[in-house]
């Protein structure tokens, strides 16, 4: 993990010590919220005066605020505009504030983050634009983002990887582009929705890599199977298989549901069409589509038409089990974390 020391030396500035800047600039960067188990595992401290005195300065000095779910424990939230800003990150969307959903998730962040300082982190959304476009030429048109509408009078604001998750460079093998891990990180309330939501938005992306790592980042095993399941049918296999037989796959599963074929619907097939369908769109698809339902084009005019597109990719697949991981949040609060 790189910490900049001028951006340490500037928050030491604020009143801290130097392992109090250099946690304060973690948090700020990759999760926004914290509670001060994870102060102390990152200092070595134990809980006592160090750490009463550490959420003390954050308070008074105006830099955050604390909320106590129900007894559970404390969150504190940096929201301060001049903290963010000594360290030139004042437009980051972690000063605000969020849903519970979202604190939870930010504090397995945290920790899967805290774990794991070696990685060379793209901490910004100007770090991974940065690096897909100029290092790996993928264009912005398969970047996942999102359109967040202004205030009165100003234009709409169009940001990429809006999610935040963790993503950094494994170390490249030699003569070849580095490695790229993306991933997910699962707060632990048992459903992979969120997660296959995540999928889709990053398909244009996953498509234009030549190999890549993605993990599953949760406090608890019980969704691992679920995703890895998911992960493969949804991503690995369309990606390292013959696309010439998805393509023909699409089609016959396609015009079984377009011609009512289906009594029951088959969950697999619903679901590999849904999935297909954003793949293989756009005029070229519809018009071959139309010449194989009318028979002008047949099976082996179908696997010469792509065989000129295959593109040989590694795509690798790991679970991460947050071992450390206690925010003690009972899952019915639903609150939003004060930062008056």
């Amino acid at each position: 993990m790189n910490i900049p020391q001028n951006h340490v030396a500037l928050l030491m500035e604020l009143g801290y010590t130097e392992p109090e800047a250099r946690f304060l600039y973690v948090v700020a960067t990759h999760s926004g919220y914290f509670i001060l188990r994870q102060f102390l595992n990152f200092t070595g401290a134990r809980r006592g005066k160090r750490s009463n005195l550490f959420a003390r300065k954050v308070l008074n000095n105006g830099h955050g605020s604390v909320r106590d779910y129900l007894g559970y424990g404390s969150i504190y939230h940096l929201f301060s505009r001049t903290l963010y800003g000594q360290i030139e990150k004042g437009n980051l969307r972690n000063r605000r504030k969020h849903s519970f959903e979202y604190i939870r998730t930010r504090l397995v962040l945290l920790d899967f983050i805290l774990a794991n300082p070696e990685p060379e982190y793209l901490e910004t959304e100007q770090d991974k634009v940065t690096f897909f476009c100029e290092k790996l030429n993928v264009a912005k048109e398969f970047l996942p983002g999102r359109v967040y509408e202004g205030g009165p009078g100003s234009r709409p604001t169009f940001r990429y990887f809006v999610d935040k998750f963790p993503m950094f460079l494994a170390p490249p093998l030699t003569a070849s582009p580095p490695v790229v891990t993306l991933s997910y990180v699962d707060s632990g309330l048992g459903t992979i929705a969120g997660f296959l939501t995540h999928l889709a938005a990053y398909q244009s992306l996953f498509r234009q890599l030549q190999a890549f790592r993605f993990l599953y980042i949760s406090p608890t095993d019980a969704q691992f199977v679920r995703a890895t399941e998911r992960f493969r049918s949804v991503v690995k296999q369309p990606l390292e298989s013959d696309m010439s037989s998805e393509v023909l796959r699409y089609f016959q599963v396609r015009q079984r549901f377009e011609n009512r074929q289906y009594v029951v619907p088959i969950t697999e097939d619903f679901e590999f069409l849904n999935e297909a369908k954003s793949r293989f769109h756009g005029d070229r698809f519809e018009r071959l589509y139309k010449a194989w339902i009318s028979g002008t084009v047949g099976e082996h005019e179908l696997r010469h038409e792509f065989c000129q597109m295959e593109r040989h990719r590694a795509v690798t697949f790991e679970t991460h089990l947050v071992v450390k991981h206690r925010s003690n949040l009972p899952e019915k609060e639903r609150g939003m974390v004060n930062v008056a």
